[in-house]
């Protein structure tokens, strides 16, 4: 992973050392590909339970928040979710695409933002995966009622055997996927 000294935002084209050109720039082309993974890159990843759909767009913040750190993360983990706005998953999906993301995203940074090694990169995304998972089962507990039109008990009763299983697989694929393609990536962007 990349060290303090080779940070992707230390050239500002601010007097009180502001957001680069580049940093704005690779935010901007991180959010389109999040966007672009969102809208078009999505399925189920739990057989028979269709309404819950894994999309790796958590990959594309949670590879920002590493390069350029948590508030870039947070910027690439809020505002490609806006398109879910103008789709059938409208204001609930939004809330819970960024719940899940923001979630996972901010620790890891803060996390690898401290330690720039492949062992804080990993400790920042087994941070970042229990704050996402224990997130994302009291956002479902609280949301879901309202998205599905059913009884708070019902969704409760499917914490164990839908909520939890999904959860812990997305939140692995994207940890995962990160973990093996992050230097990869940082690499293209110090060049």
């Amino acid at each position: 992973m990349a060290t303090s000294s080779t940070r992707h935002d230390t050239h500002s084209t601010t007097a009180s050392g502001g957001w680069s050109t580049k940093r704005i720039a690779v935010t901007a082309l991180f959010c389109a590909v999040a966007a672009i993974c969102t809208l078009f890159i999505e399925f189920p990843i739990l057989p028979g339970v269709t309404f819950l759909k894994y999309d790796p767009s958590a990959i594309p913040a949670l590879i920002a928040g590493f390069a350029f750190g948590p508030g870039t993360g947070a910027v690439v983990s809020i505002l490609p979710y806006f398109v879910h706005l103008a789709t059938e998953s409208g204001l609930y999906g939004t809330f819970m695409a960024i719940v899940a993301t923001i979630t996972l995203v901010v620790p890891a940074s803060i996390v690898y933002q401290r330690n720039t090694t492949m062992r804080g990169a990993i400790t920042g995304l087994v941070v970042g995966a229990v704050v996402c998972l224990v997130c994302c089962i009291l956002a479902n507990i609280v949301v879901t009622p309202l998205y599905m039109g059913a009884p708070r008990e019902t969704v409760i009763g499917m914490i164990v055997p839908v909520l939890l299983p999904f959860n812990v697989l997305k939140i692995a694929i994207n940890c995962t996927i990160t973990a093996l393609v992050y230097k990869p990536i940082s690499k293209a962007i110090e060049s």
